[in-house]
């Protein structure tokens, strides 16, 4: 099969759709597909190549927080009907207005949702109001609408009253990795508790923060992530934060796998998710996790980690507490985490999904 992917920023990242896209368009090559990503020109310091086998199309785009995505989706919407391509698979809802463009050529398509885009806080009213008629088209516009978790699965089958198929997110087994690089942070094994995600309000780090300052503990708080068209929430984060907080900013690869290996516990106190990515890299490195109670990171758990009530900062401080003053109970953790991703969330078994999609889209109509 040859498919083409947009929607996205880049590969390689380390986290979300853009991770999400890099796995699983690396294995389908690996089973002798091919496959294109159209990425941002932002991204990485080629035009075109090939990354892991996976051919890179780099297209310009209008970088603006509104204009960004959509204008870059709809260039590689034409780009990839220009060439020899099988099916185009977009991701999240914004991408899905165009999906209907490749049926007019008889091309197949799929969408993927990874969350309800017009529930974030950095939209405006306008452009909450284009994402919740985009999620209109990602129900009817394709031959197959995949969503990742089934919360979402739910949700779409009950507004809309069909089947939406369910592929989750997957997330990779890691080896431990001695700390090194965090040391000129002053980190070392055990010795602080770990939020990693993009910096919006959605996350809940201003919760985090908050619970945390009224703590008396030796423990160091680290938040790694950065902005995303947030900058004023970032200051404030910052401006809020005490001396036990550190701030890495964007972190990936080796430095975000000492950061995972060597925490106490991690935390994510979001009040928004789709499928929690960095959940389940934590579980997959065999931390304890403390989570707000939302559907998607109870989905996420299972019956692993420690979760309080969402926006709850009392709650918070007190689930804080429980794991700083239980440490036995924290490692212990450590083969339940490691359990449940190796048997819900691996990789492999998301290609298999996807990939027969796929072929079933590719041998009759919908």
């Amino acid at each position: 099969m040859k498919i083409a992917m947009l929607g996205l920023k880049g590969i390689p990242y380390p986290e979300g759709i853009e991770n999400f896209t890099e796995q699983v368009a690396s294995r389908l090559v690996e089973r002798g597909h091919q496959v294109t990503v159209y990425v941002r020109p932002y991204v990485g310091d080629e035009q075109n190549g090939d990354y892991r086998g996976i051919r890179i199309r780099k297209l310009p785009s209008i970088n603006t927080k509104h204009l960004d995505t959509i204008t870059h989706t709809f260039l590689a919407t034409i780009d990839a009907l220009r060439s020899d391509v099988d099916l185009l698979h977009f991701h999240a809802l914004g991408p899905a207005v165009f999906s209907f463009i490749p049926r007019l050529k008889g091309i197949k398509t799929v969408v993927q949702v990874h969350g309800l885009d017009w529930q974030r806080e950095k939209w405006g009213k306008a452009a909450k109001t284009f994402l919740r008629c985009a999620e209109y088209t990602a129900a009817y516009f394709p031959h197959r609408t995949v969503v990742i978790s089934q919360a979402l699965k739910q949700y779409f089958e009950g507004k809309y009253r069909r089947r939406f198929d369910y592929v989750p997110t997957g997330v990779e087994s890691y080896e431990y990795r001695s700390p090194c690089v965090i040391k000129k942070w002053g980190l070392d094994e055990g010795n602080y508790i770990l939020f990693l995600g993009r910096l919006v309000p959605e996350k809940g780090c201003h919760y985090l923060l908050k619970a945390f300052e009224t703590i008396k503990t030796s423990m160091k708080l680290v938040i790694a992530g950065d902005s995303s068209h947030s900058d004023a929430y970032v200051a404030r984060l910052k401006q809020i934060a005490d001396s036990k907080v550190i701030f890495t900013g964007f972190v990936r690869g080796d430095l975000l796998e000492e950061l995972f290996s060597n925490a106490y516990a991690y935390v994510l106190p979001s009040e928004l998710e789709g499928l929690p990515h960095s959940l389940l890299q934590a579980l997959s490195f065999g931390k304890c996790v403390l989570a707000s109670d939302i559907r998607a990171n109870l989905e996420a758990l299972g019956d692993c980690g420690v979760t309080f009530k969402s926006g709850d900062i009392e709650d918070l401080k007190k689930k804080l507490l429980f794991l700083l003053n239980n440490p036995d109970f924290t490692l212990a953790q450590k083969e339940k985490s490691q359990t449940r991703v190796r048997e819900h969330y691996g990789w492999n078994e998301v290609v298999n999904r996807l990939e027969q999609i796929y072929v079933e889209c590719l041998s009759r109509d919908r």
